[in-house]
């Protein structure tokens, strides 16, 4: 087990998990809220044998990791992200963000620009923002974010069931796509997170990207999947391939928000074929 520093909560020093796997190229799996690094077990298998390097970690608050009550804004978890890429000295990486990862992944780049970086993937964009507006009437305002931050407190391991049926599509895909154990896997992954972090991420949504994306000067990837209830296809996958009209652009048709598991096998066919190539940046789409 693996463990680097990155802060300190009264006595107790803040401990991110993580997991170096493989050699090569080097890929960095950022992780999806509730969930931890182990939802990205089916697309490791696959890195690995393409011959890639795989870093995967547990943000604070989650899997492994340390589990303080501080630290729950995309600064703060951008920084942790850029400590563990200079504690690895990882350098030509390409980061691969999952939903609340790809807004770490665009704050890293807002913050840090692109040079350790030969790539970046987005699967199901939190980026270029999430709040609802004129341009996004599928976003979130204040009221949702205060509604599911009181089913989190009033119950939160009911609440994380009902969040799970829609991370799947699982009144379409249970039994098909997805296993009963798979969901269990996930639940017994959200349900063993820190309950303060769950809560705290929430508030995370609110926050707009569009100044860090701008940033992107490196050959990108954006996947999204056409049925996602979470992060609409409309309001952002399309939105964030009109913010980067440079990027590789793919849907994955049907694909639910947790796509990686239920459409693991369309998804990995695009993240080789991506990472496989030689795309300049700002190559189109």
């Amino acid at each position: 087990m693996a463990f680097i520093t990155v802060g300190k909560e009264n006595s107790t020093d803040i401990n991110l998990y993580y997991e170096d796997l493989g050699s090569g190229p080097a890929v960095v799996l950022l992780s999806g809220w509730p969930l931890d690094s182990r939802s990205w077990e089916p697309q490791v298998h696959a890195l690995l044998a393409a011959g890639h390097r795989v870093i995967a970690y547990d943000r604070r608050g989650f899997g492994q990791s340390s589990r303080p009550t501080q630290g729950y804004d995309f600064d703060t978890l951008a920084d942790d992200l850029g400590k563990l890429l200079t504690e690895l000295d990882l350098r030509d990486a390409t980061l691969i963000g999952f939903s609340l990862g790809t807004g770490e992944l665009a704050r890293y780049v807002g913050t840090y620009g692109t040079g350790r970086l030969k790539g970046c993937v987005f699967i199901e964009s939190l980026p270029p923002s999430f709040g609802k507006s004129g341009e996004n009437p599928n976003g979130v305002d204040q009221a949702t974010i205060d509604t599911i931050r009181r089913a989190i407190l009033d119950d939160r391991p009911a609440w994380l069931t009902g969040l799970l049926g829609d991370f799947l599509n699982l009144d379409d895909y249970l039994g098909k796509r997805v296993s009963e154990e798979t969901v269990r896997n996930s639940w017994n992954a959200g349900a063993g997170a820190s309950p303060w972090a769950t809560w705290a991420c929430v508030l995370t949504w609110l926050d707009d990207f569009h100044e860090d994306i701008k940033r992107i000067d490196v050959p990108t990837l954006i996947l999204h999947g056409t049925a996602d209830r979470i992060l609409s296809v409309e309001g952002q996958g399309r939105r964030m391939h009109a913010a980067l009209p440079a990027a590789h652009y793919v849907e994955i048709e049907g694909g639910p928000h947790v796509m990686c598991v239920s459409h693991a096998k369309e998804v990995n066919r695009e993240l080789l074929a991506f990472l496989g190539s030689d795309a300049p940046a700002g190559a189109s789409a």
